[in-house]
């Protein structure tokens, strides 16, 4: 049985770079630091990082969830990423935005009011 989602891996080209960058994203030092993976727990995820892959846009799509939407993807841009689709609403006042890391990776951010916290398992 799948129980949810747990880990949402990103390649980047510098470890040390993107472990900055996403720890400033999500005000949060990484649980798991090591040469070939770094990951952050990011309530009750995981956000992991590795140095060997191709980063891009074009591979899975995962939304992490916010409250207020417009202001984290100005915060986020403010941090380095660029915004490769812009705050839509996507039907049932259900609102996604994609941004870019600086590797080129899409971070996704979601606010859906809709979501049960009490269902994560």
């Amino acid at each position: 049985m799948i129980k949810g989602l747990r880990t949402a891996i990103y390649p980047v080209t510098d470890l040390t770079a993107g472990k900055a960058w996403y720890a400033s994203v999500f005000n949060k030092a990484p649980y798991f630091d090591q040469p070939f993976y770094v990951g952050f727990e990011i309530g009750g995820f995981e956000l992991g990082l590795i140095p060997d892959g191709t980063p891009g846009a074009t591979g899975s799509k995962i939304f992490w969830g916010v409250e207020d939407i417009d202001a984290e993807v100005a915060r986020i841009v403010a941090l380095g990423a660029q915004v490769h689709a812009a705050v839509q609403d996507v039907g049932d006042g259900i609102k996604v935005a994609e941004l870019l890391d600086p590797s080129g990776n899409v971070l996704g951010l979601i606010y859906n009011a809709h979501f049960d916290l009490q269902a994560v398992r």
